[in-house]
């Protein structure tokens, strides 16, 4: 359980912050730039929020409880030493990448194929999900930065990485099922 009966704690005044292993490092370490991210992301997906209902405001939900076990996911490190911890380290497991996969294969159903890239805006809820989608692949790059210099749970780069994907289509969705979606229109400017 967290407990948070005080918010400011001076501990991170001199550039440090602690890791969910007690280790400090530096706040501007790949570890925290990769779960900050994260963090930033499930803001956006607040903003998004906003102009959602029904299936999808749930679906955004479970996102964001997902995103907060990615986050604690990313600020452990020390993976071979989960066993050895005071607790069971919350990791993301393949069944949270699963669930994204049949829901994309859901909303990917309703939707005609792409002909072109689109756009994106559309719908205000769509514009909030693009804004989402390049938030999580920001997530996703600095999480794949970090892999490739510490050990990380193979199922958080697959999560952030559907994740995206996610986004994408839902975006589809909250444009009339694709109907609304602002299409690219190569050299249209010239």
């Amino acid at each position: 359980m967290v407990v948070l009966n005080k918010i400011y704690t001076r501990t991170g005044d001199a550039g440090e912050t602690a890791l969910g292993n007690g280790a400090r490092v530096a706040k501007h370490s790949q570890r925290v730039t990769a779960y900050g991210t994260v963090d930033e992301l499930n803001s956006t997906i607040g903003l998004a929020r906003l102009h959602a209902t029904g299936d999808m405001e749930a679906a955004f939900s479970r996102i964001q409880n997902d995103l907060f076990d990615l986050g604690a996911d990313l600020c452990r490190p020390d993976m071979e030493r989960d066993a050895d911890a005071e607790y069971t380290p919350l990791r993301i497991v393949p069944s949270q990448v699963d669930r994204l996969e049949r829901e994309i294969d859901a909303m990917n159903g309703k939707l005609q194929p792409l002909r072109s890239f689109i756009l994106p805006g559309g719908s205000a809820l769509a514009a909030h999900l693009h804004l989402c989608r390049t938030v999580a692949r920001r997530a996703e790059r600095e999480t794949v930065a970090l892999a490739a210099i510490e050990g990380i749970n193979e199922s958080a780069v697959k999560y952030i990485n559907r994740l995206s994907d996610w986004f994408f289509v839902a975006g589809r969705i909250a444009n009339d099922d694709g109907k609304a979606d602002i299409l690219w229109v190569p050299g249209a400017n010239r």
